[in-house]
């Protein structure tokens, strides 16, 4: 493999892409660190380090995803969670809306479009998540129980306020853009690369810290076995991941003048895992809500008590239910909504295809249903198993809590971007008779 590296960097125009895309990493990561005009560094730190060693989950997966940019309340502080917000809703309503859906049929044009739409969404998500993210900072809430919280904006004008909001916004547009530059000009998909180093951008900080709260052997045997476990479950994410079930389908030969076509035979991959990690982003999402209604509600009404007692920490019977359920209730809807047996089905009626046994039309609609019901149940286990590994890390390292760096989300996409990127890197070393990763 290291010879494969070796090979990739010696061929002068594939360099040359991961020459651009690396330096498009060092210029995201610089931005990461720039603060934002209006804050005070000196009591962000002082908040960073005091929320670091208690518990602050309730922004954790957006600071995942923005690389720690949000809690630092950078210029990059939004990351890509409002493009990938943007993207899951146009996604969706390509499903409701039958303008998007003709747009999605008409092929390269259509797809031009809907990308325009995304970057409209994710500038308006980008200003309504700033506005929120400032107004949580100004009032203290950002870090709770914090002794500078409320200090963190020092300056709480109006002018102040649109100056954060717009920079921030500006931020949002700038990490779309440089995504989409890694994707025209260099390797692998720009915005799912940045999005896999901000997660692995965490790892280092989150073992240190997970080694200092250790208690055995000064935190060695828990920084040791917390690397065992992640290897553990890299092998098994990677294992399910590539898994698929494949459907045999047979294509009926044609003569059309003295020409014959058709008489192929070849499969639709089913993954197990086909909703991927949209799921478990869903599901966290949807469990922040009570967290940020107590939150900015300053009540101390018996339901806001239970609500802080049951679903904020996270390591509640409750909160671990809830969240299963929910994780196996959005594959099921996500695998429903992006994949279509009746459409798919027809398409292979349409050019003489068929599946060995079944019937084209219909019973073929309802064939593929039937499969992919029951291979999504495995698959929608293993995401509710995998995201729940940060909670048992809470339970078995009281050091780990939510800053466990091995968390589902965050595998999920580490695994499946570097599964991709090393995959175009192979095509395109094989494009020129070189050997692959893998001889």
């Amino acid at each position: 493999m290291l010879t494969a590296f070796a090979r990739a960097f010696k061929t002068p125009d594939l360099r040359k892409k991961l020459l651009f895309t690396l330096g498009i990493i060092v210029l995201y990561r610089l931005g990461a660190h720039i603060p934002v005009p209006g804050v005070s560094y000196e009591n962000v730190q002082t908040c960073v380090d005091q929320a670091s060693q208690g518990n602050n989950s309730l922004f954790g997966l957006v600071n995942m995803f923005s690389g720690g940019a949000l809690l630092q309340i950078t210029i990059f502080a939004l990351g890509i969670m409002p493009y990938i917000t943007a993207s899951i809703i146009l996604q969706l309503l390509t499903v409701v809306i039958p303008r998007l859906e003709a747009l999605k049929k008409e092929g390269q044009s259509g797809t031009a479009k809907i990308t325009q739409y995304t970057r409209y969404l994710t500038v308006a998500l980008a200003i309504l998540q700033g506005t929120g993210l400032v107004a949580t900072a100004r009032s203290g809430a950002l870090f709770s129980g914090c002794s500078v919280a409320d200090q963190v904006v020092p300056n709480q004008s109006i002018f102040t306020t649109v100056v954060m909001v717009i920079t921030m916004t500006a931020g949002t547009a700038a990490v779309m853009w440089l995504g989409e530059l890694i994707t025209d000009r260099g390797i692998g998909n720009g915005m799912s690369i940045l999005m896999f180093i901000s997660i692995a951008a965490s790892f280092p900080g989150a073992l240190w810290a997970i080694k200092q709260s250790g208690k055995l052997a000064d935190g060695w045997i828990e920084f040791i076995t917390v690397i065992l476990i992640g290897f553990v479950m890299v092998g098994l994410v990677v294992f399910v991941e590539q898994a698929q079930r494949r459907v045999p389908v047979q294509y009926a030969k044609r003569m059309i003048g003295r020409r014959s076509y058709g008489g192929t035979s070849t499969y639709i991959p089913l993954k197990v895992n086909q909703a991927g990690v949209i799921p478990v982003i869903f599901a966290s999402s949807l469990l922040y809500i009570p967290a940020l209604i107590v939150q900015f509600s300053n009540s101390t009404a018996g339901w806001a008590t239970w609500i802080q007692d049951h679903f904020v920490k996270g390591d509640h019977p409750y909160y671990i239910a809830t969240y299963f359920l929910l994780i196996v209730f959005f594959a099921f809807f996500y695998v429903a909504i992006s994949f279509n047996p009746e459409e798919v089905a027809d398409n292979m009626k349409k050019y003489g295809g068929f599946i060995p046994g079944i019937r084209a039309g219909r019973p073929t609609a309802e064939y593929l249903s039937y499969v992919l019901n029951r291979i999504t149940w495995p698959g929608s286990l293993y995401l509710g198993l995998i995201a729940l590994v940060p909670t048992m890390a809470l339970a078995g390292f009281g050091g780990a809590n939510q800053n466990f760096p091995f968390g589902g989300t965050s595998i999920l996409i580490i695994v499946g971007v570097g599964l991709e990127t090393v995959k175009q890197i192979e095509s395109q070393l094989q494009q020129r008779n070189y050997e692959g990763f893998l001889r």
